[in-house]
């Protein structure tokens, strides 16, 4: 819900790599809605090893495919790390 608010917007500009962003796009919002959606049917009908597996799985790929996932996102917009910053920037 505050995800594109102009104070999450700010702070995250200032506190990751995303010095230009200026919000997710409707595509995006809506697919991250749908994706959700999917995830919880699947959450609700797996059980809670599995459900757990595969949140982990998907955070260890984006990890290390694009060096961004969620929870890379919260901590920085929480407690930025200079050291994972400069590691993000790095191509």
């Amino acid at each position: 819900m505050l995800e594109n608010s102009p104070i999450i917007i700010d702070r995250y500009r200032e506190a990751t790599m995303a010095l230009g962003y200026s919000g997710d796009s409707v595509i995006n919002s809506v697919s991250d809605v749908g994706f959700m959606a999917l995830g919880f049917a699947f959450a609700r009908r797996a059980p809670v090893w599995l459900t757990v597996t595969v949140a982990i799985a998907f955070e260890l790929i984006a990890l290390f495919a694009i060096r961004d996932n969620l929870t890379l996102n919260v901590l920085m917009l929480v407690w930025p790390i200079d050291a994972i910053k400069a590691w993000q920037g790095a191509l």
